[in-house]
């Protein structure tokens, strides 16, 4: 069956890259190929701009017309010249709740500001892992309402994987209608502006371009994709996802490890 993808859109920890963070030679390879035939990429991710542009300037996106989707949509960007096609920012009436549930949760409040991370608890082992991802600084404030910049297009509750789910849900409920919360690793709550997602940024790309949802093939692996694979003509899960995300998807790969994108672009699209 050929299909008519001119877009591809990728999640990048636990899709495009490795446990190490790392492109792979073959995926690198696979997507150079497939930019050179003129499918545009897509980066597709909750990190900010800041942590994704290394990976864009990697994968050459600036010569192809490659797109930055940063806070899961709350954000757009073209690569080659920077214009933002969207900014969407938290409301400040929902910084004085999130705060109030990391009393209530236990769980670390944090958030991304230029190239830097705040948050109370600089010494939380999972701020640590999003500081490592993005290479951003950890700034430590005494008072989070109080002492972090504004505006804020997203903010983050992390902690252990066994707390996340519960805590991800009562959010869900609690908030709806006033943030949209979701789950984008085992140990990160999304906190973003109402109505911000990958599927709904996706489409609204999709529109930019003068292309349709048969035109996009997405990669994800995590709850934050769900929309987003959805959307896609072509959603694939890779294979480390967990069911859920796979039951969602026309098409399962391999793993990360196993260069699971190059891997479903091959067989395929035939790359």
């Amino acid at each position: 069956m050929e299909h008519d993808i001119r877009l591809i859109a990728l999640d990048l920890d636990g899709t495009l890259t490795n446990e190490r963070k790392e492109i792979t030679p073959l995926t690198y390879n696979t997507l150079m190929k497939a930019q050179q035939q003129g499918i545009r990429l897509c980066l597709a991710s909750g990190r900010p701009p800041y942590g994704m542009r290394p990976l864009a300037d990697q994968l050459h996106m600036s010569e192809h017309g490659g797109i930055l989707m940063c806070y899961n949509g709350g954000h757009v960007e073209e690569c080659s010249t920077g214009k933002v096609l969207v900014e969407r920012k938290l409301d400040e009436e929902c910084l004085p709740i999130l705060y109030d549930y990391q009393k209530l949760s236990g769980l670390t409040l944090m958030t991304y500001h230029g190239c830097n991370i705040y948050t109370e608890h600089a010494d939380d082992q999972y701020v640590r892992q999003s500081s490592r991802n993005n290479k951003m600084e950890i700034i430590a404030v005494d008072n989070f309402i109080a002492d972090t910049p504004r505006p804020l297009n997203k903010c983050l509750m992390v902690g252990p994987p066994s707390d996340i789910p519960e805590w991800e849900q009562r959010m869900a409920k609690d908030l709806k209608g006033k943030m949209h919360i979701c789950r984008s690793t085992p140990y990160f709550i999304e906190c973003l502006p109402n109505d911000i997602d990958k599927g709904t940024a996706l489409a609204d790309i999709l529109t930019s371009l003068n292309l349709t949802t048969k035109n996009a093939m997405a990669f994800g692996d995590s709850y934050n994709d769900i929309t987003m694979l959805q959307t896609a003509g072509i959603g694939v899960a890779m294979g480390n996802a967990e069911d859920a995300i796979k039951a969602v998807s026309k098409h399962v790969t391999t793993s990360n490890e196993d260069d699971g994108v190059a891997v479903a672009l091959r067989h395929i699209l035939h790359l």
